[in-house]
């Protein structure tokens, strides 16, 4: 039995080891990886020094507690969770120790992220080799426990290939240093090579028969012909040997020329068929891609997202490169006329190149989606069978699939004959756990069939390790039970895994969550209107997890602010998770969830609802739609927090307070009136109460001459809907609005009344009221829309609403409100023969709004500014605002650390006479917070170049 959560955490810290936690919180969101699985850690420990590393596996050991290590946690297979302590070392052993430019090697900490350590070596004009699709977030130590390989495995070869030295801890507390001058002597060593010398015959048959050949342990390294290499052994063994300390990793150099041939076929297994006749030309990458993971991309960014593919329903993305420039366009010529293709391109723009291969990196996302638009999940999604025999494999498996009645659509690294799929596994009805038992069993003998691997870089984990004798002898497997005994004899590194593995069908994840469709506020209309199901789309990949200052995401700014996994989207979802099958967070598996469980609030507190997810998530998560969920039915008949009354019916007393503008202003701006508004308001005391406008939007509209108005009846008509931010606190946005649609051609007019979307009842989580206001407004507007009259709305937020969540709370009539909705850039574009006034000459430091950015899309705005002669920086990232968000008590710290994440640092920079373009009145009011510097709307922009052009 494991040792009480709390009597360990306090063992843990009273020998040193300062960081280790067993709160439920935490608990919840360690439960699983990017895997089906979910095991509950007894504790996890985030270790600052090596020295914690080795005293956490010493009490383990000395208790008898499990010790599974971790890196971010983006193991498909279910090799990342256990029941006793695991060990994040990604939090803050992640540096880059050392880089050699001339040796061409650097030494890293196990936790150094994959893209920290590529960026180094970049600078060199180095790389580290292997590349995983999950390279802006995986650590290192989590490629070396897996053996990672990624696209460009062809040509730089598996991370066993790439492992210089490393040092570890093995399971029986012995320390090793292995580098490439041989293995040090050892008690387990010695052991090792008296069992090897034993075990030949059995190691030459079986193991290293080709190079994707990742499952089990790789043995073939221990051969006395390959020099007894435990460096390379160690490799790929999923943390059941040895914990890593520290790695040395060999660079290369990257070729200088690089080309992209797309090769299309008619089906996955023809384009399988075609890899032997690309291999001979030495490509650098040879990928398979089923065109309905394109579809996927086409659905939810727009056709622009995917550049021009050749004809076919199946792809392969070959790259090729090297040192002449001449000698790369002719080998890619050749490849795109093998004789199995049927249609092909060269890409040469490498910007179209990189939208193509992030298609590919982000397939294990986009194929959280079946074809038939179920959940598809991982469990049988790294298959690699020798690539000669792959369109045939395919073929047979496509078979498989018809016979268990499961959809997915494969990819993966085809030049490998490695397979990635994800599968539409009936969890959600009795017997789907059995079915899927079924599949992964016939799967297996399958892939034997084929001399193949179960796992081709992800590892066997707690997916398939069960399935070891459907490829093994019992030799084999034996073997690999007495290297366990040597290396861990006391089964504390990782059990269940490999060796002695539990059931593949224990502990899913998915199947122990019941669907949750009664009592919600929105409609989940993607999900069948099962929140379970909505919050289970976070497949766990981690690209939530990408904390760097050149990411151009907006997901998950809190995360990037405090690297906590509770505040990142995948936290999140796993919190919510873990609250309707009732485990961690103290509701009932069979009951109603405790929305009310303190660990789901505390997850949930920092996210912005900047809905980043909803487009940077592969998986389409909406986190802002799931944490106003939560507050609704958190609070349904309760009494709320008083920033939910300030801030949350902000337009209601906007509205009282437009009545007499003056006094409000001068009152709110008396010290102790101010500090005590704030207070009762539940708004830090270092946020500001925003000045409302002297005359309101709709007052100045309703005043305009005649004259001014330029209301030609045979101009067509626009609708211009002024939020509550335009019409009570920056007017002039509005007005701007009008003098710029009047000059493209347009007859201006305003609805009647003040029109609200609901978003501050929607973002505080009162959800009836939203409707309710939500229903009124969508009624107004339902009349223009129907007359074929465009709505521009000004205030992103709000038109994002429109856009997306009306549909949710009201329903499909909302839908005809939706379509006819558009941002101003938008509504240019489609105006025939408008022309944006010049802005040569003009620097425009661009802060996109977080539901622009989400919810609309930004590249309209982007392709107007260019189009008018700006030199355009677009910042990524969240300006930290957000709403309610920034100014709530409790978050005025991280809301200026997501600022200075992009935004403080661009704007810093920028040239005086920059623009600094911001439509959100968040981002503007972050700006004038933080800054002396002040943004503007595009409508201001485009008005005043139109002001000077006139002059």
């Amino acid at each position: 039995m494991l040792t009480a959560p709390r009597s360990l955490v306090a063992e843990l810290r009273s020998r040193g080891v300062a960081d280790a936690r067993a709160d439920a919180t935490t608990r919840a969101v360690y439960s699983s990886d990017a895997s089906l699985y979910r095991v509950q850690p007894t504790a996890v420990v985030f270790p600052r020094h090596i020295d914690e590393v080795l005293t956490t596996l010493e009490v383990c050991r000395e208790r008898g507690i499990p010790l599974t290590s971790r890196g971010a946690g983006t193991s498909l297979a279910g090799n990342a969770i256990g029941r006793g302590v695991v060990i994040d070392f990604s939090r803050h052993l992640n540096r880059v120790l050392e880089l050699d430019a001339e040796a061409r090697t650097a030494v890293v900490e196990p936790g150094a992220v994959h893209a920290t350590l590529q960026k180094a070596a970049l600078a060199q004009g180095l790389r580290f080799g292997p590349d995983p699709s999950t390279h802006t977030r995986c650590t290192v130590g989590g490629m070396i426990g897996n053996n990672a390989c990624g696209s460009r495995a062809l040509a730089y070869g598996r991370t066993a290939d790439n492992v210089t030295h490393l040092e570890v801890v093995t399971g029986a507390g012995t320390r090793l240093c292995l580098g490439a001058e041989g293995t040090p002597p050892s008690p387990e060593t010695d052991a090792l090579r008296s069992l090897v010398d034993a075990e030949l015959g059995t190691i030459r048959t079986e193991l290293g028969r080709f190079g994707r050949q990742v499952s089990g342990y790789s043995l073939e390294h221990l051969l006395p012909e390959r020099g007894f290499d435990l460096r390379r052994a160690l490799v790929g063994s999923e943390g059941t040997l040895a914990v890593v300390l520290e790695a040395g990793i060999r660079l290369v150099t990257d070729a200088p020329h690089k080309t992209m041939v797309v090769l299309g076929f008619d089906t996955i297994g023809d384009a399988g068929d075609a890899v032997p006749a690309v291999l001979p030309f030495t490509p650098t990458a040879c990928e398979g891609l089923d065109s309905r993971i394109v579809e996927v991309v086409r659905t939810r960014k727009g056709p622009q997202a995917v550049p021009e593919l050749p004809g076919g329903a199946a792809w392969l993305f070959v790259e090729v490169s090297g040192e002449d420039a001449l000698e790369v366009a002719d080998r890619a010529a050749r490849v795109s006329r093998i004789g199995a293709v049927r249609w092909s391109r060269i890409v040469t723009d490498p910007l179209q190149a990189a939208a193509l291969w992030r298609i590919r990196e982000d397939g294990g996302g986009l194929a959280g989606r079946s074809p038939a638009g179920a959940p598809a999940h991982a469990g049988w999604e790294d298959a690699a069978v020798p690539p000669e025999r792959l369109g045939d494999y395919l073929r047979d498996f496509d078979e498989l699939l018809l016979a268990h009645n499961l959809t997915g659509f494969p990819f993966g690294h085809f030049g490998d004959g490695c397979v990635h799929v994800r599968l539409d596994f009936p969890f959600q009805y009795d017997g789907g756990t059995a079915a899927f038992r079924s599949f992964l069993t016939d799967a297996a003998k399958l892939v034997a069939a084929y001399g193949g691997s179960l796992s081709g870089e992800h590892g066997d984990g707690r997916a398939r390790s069960e399935l070891l004798p459907y490829i093994y002898s019992p030799a084999a497997l034996a073997l690999f039970g007495k290297v366990k005994g040597i290396m861990d004899p006391d089964n504390v590194l990782n059990p269940g895994v490999l060796v002695d593995p539990e059931p593949l069908d224990a502990n899913v994840r998915v199947a122990e969550a019941g669907p949750l469709r009664s009592g919600l506020a929105f409609g989940y209309r993607h999900d069948g209107g099962d929140f379970s199901q909505a919050v289970h789309r976070c497949t766990g990949v981690g690209q939530c997890r990408v904390a760097n200052p050149d990411n151009r995401t907006v997901m998950c700014p809190s995360y990037a602010a405090t690297r906590e996994e509770k505040d990142s989207t995948r936290g999140r979802a796993r919190a919510l998770q873990e609250m309707i099958n009732g485990s961690v967070t103290g509701g009932a598996k069979d009951g109603p969830p405790n929305w009310r469980a303190p660990e789901v609030h505390e997850a949930l507190d920092l996210c912005l609802s900047c809905k980043g997810c909803a487009s940077d998530c592969p998986t389409g998560i909406d986190m802002a739609a799931y944490k106003t969920e939560v507050l609704h039915q958190s609070y349904k008949g309760r009494l709320r927090p008083a920033s939910h009354y300030s801030l949350g019916w902000l337009p209601r007393w906007a509205r009282l307070a437009s009545v007499a503008p003056r006094p409000v202003n001068f009152l709110t701006r008396l010290p102790g009136v101010r500090q005590l508004a704030l207070r009762l308001a539940g708004v830090d005391r270092r946020r500001k109460i925003p000045a409302f406008a002297a005359q309101t939007f709709q007052d100045w509209f309703a005043s305009r001459p005649a004259s001014e108005a330029g209301a030609a009846e045979d101009r067509p008509q626009v609708l211009l809907w002024a939020d509550t931010f335009t019409n009570y606190f920056s007017p002039e946005t509005g007005q701007a609005a009008v003098r710029v649609l009047e000059a493209a051609g347009y007859r201006v007019r305003v609805p009647d009344r003040p029109v609200c979307c609901g978003l501050t009842w929607i973002s505080t989580g009162q959800l009836d009221a939203a409707r309710k206001i939500l229903r009124s407004s969508v009624e107004t507007l339902a009349g223009y829309a129907a007359d074929g009259i465009p709505i521009v709305g000004l205030e992103p937020s709000c038109t994002g609403v429109l856009r997306a969540d009306a549909v949710e709370l009201v329903g499909p009539g909302a839908a005809p409100v939706a379509a006819a909705t558009h941002t101003l850039a938008e509504l240019l574009a489609k105006t025939p023969g408008y022309a944006p006034p010049s802005l040569s000459g003009t620097t425009v430091v661009a802060q996109p709004h977080c539901h622009h950015h989400a919810v609309m899309g930004w590249s309209p705005d982007a392709a107007l500014l260019e189009g008018a002669g700006t030199t355009l920086r677009k910042l990524g990232g969240c300006c930290g605002l957000a709403g309610n968000f920034g100014v709530e008590r409790g978050h005025y710290e991280v809301s200026v650390a997501v600022a200075g994440q992009q935004l403080l640092p661009a704007v810093h920079a920028a040239e005086p006479d920059a623009v600094v373009l911001a439509d959100g009145y968040s981002c503007r009011t972050q700006l004038e917070d933080l800054t002396d510097r002040r943004g503007i709307h595009l409508a201001q922009l485009l008005d005043r170049a139109a002001g000077s052009r006139r002059r």
